[in-house]
């Protein structure tokens, strides 16, 4: 495989953008057969993906399968889901079937989403014919700028929370806590409840609240989110999972009538500022921090529902490449878009790091480096880039995207200047027709902020 733009640290580098590409090539005409997939999550939601493999029993059926897997996964973890349907192809839905089970292949993956959804994960082999339809779960949430609002943001180091008056912030404050490190989900409450207390004191009323919190969240409900890494599995199903409700519930009580809340994931309202900012759609939001977060706007400006969880989507299809701890699995953003995508990079190019020091000093060990201007942690953010460029070209697979943003403490400085500039390259040179819609920004911290805060407490809508 050729690439137009080569990735100077790592030349194992295998995007999976350019798999897809090559796999539509090889399986045109006869040498193919159609093959949809379909993922099915909460409330009958339906996503699919239509492609080409080859010929079941042509002597490709490893080559199918282990490109339909990477596609599978891909799926679930940007639309999320509890059910995959295979329809085209026996041969690869039984490995599929095989992979998805208790201690199989996709042993996480499947625990993982039976978690989310609170419910059995299945896999189910059909006719072509019997392909799935899309069904939309798409909200027309957030962009609501009426009346006395509360915006609460939170993160793992400090907790945001503004009162937004007709869509003016009149009141932001940000305090520092450790909810990552705390087993006491009183701890948690007594946290946010401060936070939209010290809010709704400042404004006459209070209409509504909206909340963006890292995590994912159905129905308001919290049903994963790092913030309650220690809380017990029992408090975290009887205290946490309705906790933003349940301070909603108080606050109304305190107040005599009934607020409104929203609760989104913080990926997605990052997008959703965006596209407020922008005054357009087609927003996919990327933060490369501690991991790779995603958000999607979509064409309609409306949030979808999907997980989101680009960390965990494959963007190289080479089998060395390196492991998730977590997940157990390989290629994937987190490992590319992250600071652990710096830390991977930097033996090979020739940088000695403390292994002593922790993932956030090591990264500040390079970005020191970067901003001395040395070329061996050029390289590192050069081939980042690379790989983000590349990694927009598969997203595209899954997202009708317009705008990409670019945001974290990877993206900081001239590091995040080289990055985008060689993201760009690969989309002009690889992706000529994406380039032309798609445009990239690094969008300023400090408006980031206030925008981000004006979003969520955008969310809900009033009767």
């Amino acid at each position: 495989m050729e690439l137009k733009v080569k990735s100077i640290l790592d030349p194992q580098f295998t995007p999976m953008a350019l798999v897809v590409r090559e796999m539509r090539e090889k399986t045109k005409g006869e040498n193919g057969q159609d093959l949809v997939i379909g993922v099915e999550r909460n409330k009958g939601a339906v996503t699919t993906y239509k492609t080409r493999i080859f010929k079941d029993g042509t002597g490709h059926d490893e080559e199918n399968y282990f490109f339909v897997e990477r596609i599978v996964k891909s799926m679930l973890w940007v639309a999320g889901g509890f059910h995959i349907i295979i329809a085209g192809s026996p041969v690869v839905g039984k490995k599929i079937k095989e992979a998805y089970v208790d201690g199989g292949y996709r042993d996480f993956d499947l625990h993982f989403m039976e978690t989310v959804y609170e419910t059995t994960f299945t896999v189910d082999i059909v006719p072509l014919e019997d392909a799935p339809k899309d069904v939309s779960s798409a909200e027309s949430i957030g962009r609501h700028l009426d009346g006395c609002r509360i915006g609460f943001d939170a993160g793992g180091s400090d907790r945001k929370v503004s009162a937004v008056v007709n869509g003016e912030s009149v009141y932001s404050e940000e305090v520092v806590w450790l909810p990552k490190v705390n087993p006491d989900p009183q701890y948690h409450f007594d946290g946010i409840y401060a936070a939209m207390k010290s809010a709704a004191e400042k404004m006459p009323r209070v209409d509504a609240i909206g909340v963006s919190s890292a995590g994912v969240y159905i129905d308001n409900k919290i049903m994963v989110a790092s913030l309650f890494l220690k809380v017990s599995k029992e408090d975290f199903a009887k205290r946490v999972k309705t906790m933003y409700m349940d301070v909603a519930k108080k606050l109304s009580e305190e107040l005599g009538h009934e607020i409104p809340i929203e609760v989104a994931n913080d990926g997605d309202v990052t997008a959703l500022a965006g596209a407020m900012d922008l005054n357009d759609d087609s927003v996919l939001g990327v933060a490369m921090g501690t991991s790779e977060a995603g958000g999607y706007v979509d064409p309609d400006g409306n949030i979808t529902g999907w997980l989101n969880e680009l960390a965990f989507v494959p963007v190289d299809f080479c089998k060395n490449a390196m492991v998730d701890e977590w997940s157990g699995d390989y290629g994937c953003g987190v490992k590319c878009f992250s600071q652990d995508g710096v830390i991977k990079l930097a033996p090979a190019a020739g940088i000695e790091i403390d292994p002593d020091l922790t993932p956030a000093e090591k990264l500040k060990v390079v970005q020191k480096l970067m901003a001395e201007g040395d070329e061996r942690a050029a390289k590192i953010y050069d081939t980042i880039g690379c790989y983000f460029g590349y990694g927009i070209g598969y997203y595209a697979e899954f997202y009708d995207i317009k705008h990409v943003l670019i945001m974290g403490r990877v993206t900081s400085g001239k590091g995040g200047e080289i990055l985008l500039a060689r993201a760009q390259e690969v989309l002009d040179k690889e992706f000529p027709e994406l380039a032309k819609k798609c445009k990239l920004h690094i969008p300023d911290e400090s408006s980031r902020r206030v925008g981000q805060s004006v979003a969520a407490a955008s969310l809900p809508k009033l009767a």
